[in-house]
């Protein structure tokens, strides 16, 4: 082969994988509510593009799988085509030389299992299920279903109070989501297939740092109904529930265990990441609603009992959430010196901030909590901080900028090394941690799985070590009330009511497990939904807000805004907020953005 032929066939290649590239991002970018064999089909093409040639399986048998699929997509096929086609795809899958063959192959199989009620309905009834539908991704991936382009539109009319309205009429957090939520909502954006999605956080976090929340008048209540509700818990769940119940009218007493409201935005979030005095605005809105009374430091069932609740009020919510942190069974787990990472969270969130000068700390987990623990310990003065985890770093269910940020702060990340156990000296204190080195292994539930690598194992030199293994549910003292002895969570209907009892519902952490802020405060919404329907009453929460009319799509393409954080050297000596927000020029370009998908093409309105 000539020179010229070689970079003739690298500059094909290049534009090759540019172009799947881009298919890749299309894909990746389908709203929800798409019609799966649709992109099965669009998968099956590609993949039918790239094949060598060299085998039959794959050569003829693709582009057979992909007539059999087209015609079942056109409502032509019958059950026994589909059955034809699930046979040339395992046929292909045992027999294709490469994986571009069996591995198309394998996952329309997969398709098949997964979305069977959906290829009968195109058999069948020659049209998808109902429930398959364009719909606008952002607002769709939003767990309490937020009318982001409406209030990205208001804040590039500089309407920032409106917009912090039009997020409450779904979320009544606007300011402690514009700080941690982990922005679902971004997730199938479809600038993306443009350039990259839009910085949804950080616009809701330039309208909350224009305007206090506390400072933006929420919506008058309805006419009271004289009904009254219980809520078991003062965290996101439950405060959003006593918001909209309040707006509906009826009379709504939260109890709160500790001193104060907030749950674990309060004693699991330290404050470099959610300010309190921040949180107290979103809190201070939800309670000028007027129809809330609050009974803080009081424990149910302890200081009150169920039984005395359900006599007294027309309908309970509980929202205990997940406040307990799970422990490690692992020898020396009794040593002083070992901490449950949400036990120390808390007592940061209490303001009782742990002094860890001189010594030398060590977290394990890989979730937000461990990077919380660990970011926290760098503030109380560690000289040293490590992680540990078994699993690769990519692996690590936290925030890529949340680890970005431990880094920069100086925590090592040891991964690939999992708990053995904690060496103590002859007073039980902590000298060391014990790991065996681990390694990467064949895919379990969608990732790859670790086991013991044949290595010695190492000890850490460490006086402190903070379990952040996972959150607890301490739902023991409700163990009557539909609790599962097993996930300890409590096990609702589809309308949150627990099983066995009329009046009493549930959601949040305390249902689903531990999770997101966003889900909770959607649970939290639902709940109070269904409670009202449960009371006899349908009330709906609107917002009197003139949106601005859509305005032509900016297609220009532009980079991605991204919020910037206070120097390392600077933010790990104190608990101060540590991410910068968005300037004026670029919360606007981000406004600019938006494609208006709720108007424009998915979702789009008739």
């Amino acid at each position: 082969m000539s020179k010229h032929a070689v970079i003739y066939k690298n500059e094909t290649n290049e534009k090759t994988m540019k172009f799947l590239a881009r298919f890749v991002k299309r894909v990746n970018s389908n709203p929800p509510g798409v019609c799966p064999l649709s992109v099965q089909l669009s998968f099956l093409q590609s993949a039918r593009s790239q094949s060598c040639g060299k085998c039959v399986p794959c050569r003829d048998g693709l582009s057979r799988v992909e007539d059999m699929m087209r015609s079942i997509v056109e409502g032509r096929a019958g059950e026994k085509d589909l059955e034809d086609m699930v046979r040339l795809c395992h046929m292909i899958e045992d027999t294709a030389d490469c994986a571009i063959g069996y591995e198309a192959a394998r996952i329309v199989l997969e398709s098949v299992e997964q979305f069977r009620d959906e290829y009968m309905s195109h058999i069948r009834d020659q049209r998808c299920l109902d429930e398959v539908g364009h719909t606008v991704p952002c607002i769709t991936y939003c767990p309490a279903h937020v009318d982001v382009p409406n209030y990205i539109a208001l804040i590039g009319e500089h309407r920032y109070a409106d917009a912090i309205n039009c997020i409450r009429i779904e979320n009544p957090f606007p300011t402690a989501c514009a700080f941690i939520c982990e922005h679902p909502c971004e997730k199938k954006c479809r600038r993306d297939i443009l350039d990259s999605p839009i910085n949804i956080r950080g616009l809701k976090k330039f309208a909350v740092d224009s305007v206090a929340a506390d400072q933006v008048k929420c919506p008058e209540a309805l006419p009271a109904t004289g009904k009254n509700i219980a809520v078991v818990g003062g965290g996101p769940s439950g405060l959003t529930a006593a918001y909209y119940l309040s707006l509906m009218g009826h009379h709504v007493v939260i109890f709160e265990q500790r001193d104060h409201l907030g749950g674990m935005l309060r004693y699991g979030i330290p404050n470099y990441r959610l300010p309190k005095d921040r949180l107290e605005q979103d809190i201070n809105a939800i309670l000028s609603t007027g129809n809330i009374e609050v009974r803080l430091n009081t424990e149910i069932p302890k200081d009150l009992s169920m039984q005395q609740i359900e006599a007294e009020y027309d309908a309970i919510y509980l929202a205990i959430g997940a406040q307990g942190g799970k422990h490690v069974d692992i020898p020396g787990a009794d040593a002083s010196g070992v901490y449950s990472a949400v036990d120390i969270l808390g007592r940061i969130g209490r303001g009782d901030v742990p002094d860890f000068s001189g010594k030398r700390v060590v977290v394990i987990g890989g979730g937000n909590v461990a990077m919380d623990a660990c970011r926290s310990a760098i503030r109380c003065k560690a000289d040293e901080v490590t992680i540990v985890y078994r699993r690769r770093q990519v692996d690590m269910t936290a925030l890529p900028s949340e680890i970005q940020g431990a880094i920069e702060e100086g925590v090592e990340l040891l991964t690939m090394n999992a708990p053995r156990s904690i060496r103590v000296n002859e007073h039980n204190e902590v000298t060391g941690f014990e790991v065996q080195p681990q390694i990467v292994s064949a895919y379990v539930a969608g990732r790859p799985a670790v086991s013991d690598a044949d290595l010695e194992r190492r000890v850490i030199g460490c006086d402190v070590v903070l379990l952040a293994i996972g959150q607890d549910i301490l739902s023991s003292p409700f163990s009557d009330y539909d609790v599962n002895p097993h996930r300890k969570t409590f096990e609702t209907l589809n309308t949150t009511r627990l099983k066995s009892y009329e009046k009493i519902f549930a959601g949040g952490d305390c249902v689903f497990g531990p999770s997101t802020v966003i889900k909770a405060i959607g649970a939290g919404k639902v709940a109070a939904l269904n409670i009202d329907s449960s009371l006899g009453y349908d009330h709906e929460i609107r917002g009197n807000i003139d949106y601005p009319k859509p305005k032509e799509n900016d297609r220009t393409h532009i980079g991605r805004v991204h919020l910037t954080d206070r120097p390392a050297r600077e933010r790990k000596k104190n608990f101060e907020p540590v991410e910068n927000g968005m300037t004026y020029d670029e919360a606007m370009q981000e406004c600019r953005k938006c494609l208006r998908c709720d108007h424009f093409g998915c979702g789009g309105l008739q």
